[in-house]
């Protein structure tokens, strides 16, 4: 078994965009700006936003934060998010999900302006992802792509040696933020795709045939080695709190003398994705003032 360091990836990743930061900043006298909403004081999404915030420090992205109760109406969720979409300081919002009390976010989601929808889940950024003929022009017209799956093909493409095309993969999980997002990344570098939920009839063979497996559905330990063949390239996105600590969606254990590539949990996607949610904010504030070029 080889790992697949995230956190190594993550920390050279962001290396690369504090540099371009500092080149931002002396050619434009600006730097990007990133604001981040937390709606109640839900313990794991207070960790992810701290993360997030201390991530944009360490690269020099300015970051703007607003802690709402979790008792705010979505009118007024809404009506932050359109200050913010006025506000010129800032070039990215991104409104921590789930919302509490079991509210639907996308109403509020639609509210983001597209320019700053640096999780990529607005209608309009969604559907020029579905659009794009390939990930050329996903990178050519600096589509904001959810930052999970752009992570995990960052990991693929740049960093690992994994070569895409032609492969077969298999995304087990269909959200938005996720499972969907991924499944057209996939297909942009030409691998054929399969994406599996809980109503996959065979999910074990089709499993079993693919060459690369994306795990994104939130059951500790599900993928044993009886999903797995050998050679295969296992992302597993989950991340799961048992009482032995947290796991992924792949039973580790049973998989380890496998000879694959996988992603460990934690230090796999996780870091990936705020990595992404850095160069998403690089990407908004490009596309918001016309820069051609900001290596």
């Amino acid at each position: 078994m080889k790992l697949i360091d995230g956190k190594k990836i993550s920390n050279d990743k962001k290396i690369e965009i504090k540099n371009r930061i500092e080149k931002i900043k002396q050619q434009t006298n600006k730097i990007p700006g990133l604001a981040t909403i937390l709606v109640g004081n839900n313990p794991a999404s207070q960790v992810y936003i701290n993360s997030k915030i201390k991530a944009c420090e360490s690269v020099g992205i300015k970051s703007f934060h607003y802690n709402l109760s979790k008792d705010t109406s979505i009118g007024n969720i809404i009506s932050l998010i359109k200050s913010l979409n006025n506000n010129q300081e800032i070039d990215g919002i991104l409104l921590q999900l789930p919302l509490p009390n079991n509210q639907d976010a996308q109403e509020c989601i639609n509210a983001i302006d597209p320019l700053k929808d640096v999780d990529g889940l607005h209608p309009f950024n969604a559907g020029l992802l579905i659009l794009a003929k390939n990930w050329n022009e996903i990178l050519e017209k600096n589509i904001l792509v959810s930052c999970t799956p752009l992570g995990i093909i960052y990991m693929l493409l740049h960093m690992s040696n994994i070569n895409i095309e032609g492969k077969t993969a298999i995304v087990i999980g269909r959200s938005n933020l996720v499972g969907k997002p991924l499944s057209m990344l996939l297909l942009a570098n030409n691998a054929t795709v399969t994406i599996a939920h809980s109503k996959t009839n065979n999910l074990k063979n089709l499993c079993k045939n693919a060459d690369i497996i994306i795990a994104a559905i939130g059951k500790p330990k599900f993928l044993n080695k009886d999903f797995i063949r050998d050679k295969a390239v296992i992302i597993d996105v989950g991340i799961n709190k048992t009482p032995d600590g947290l796991c992924g969606d792949v039973d580790f254990d049973s998989v380890k003398d496998m000879d694959i590539e996988i992603t460990p949990v934690p230090g796999g996607v996780g870091p990936m994705t705020i990595t992404m949610l850095l160069e998403n904010t690089l990407k908004a504030f490009k596309n918001r003032n016309s820069i051609k070029n900001y290596m």
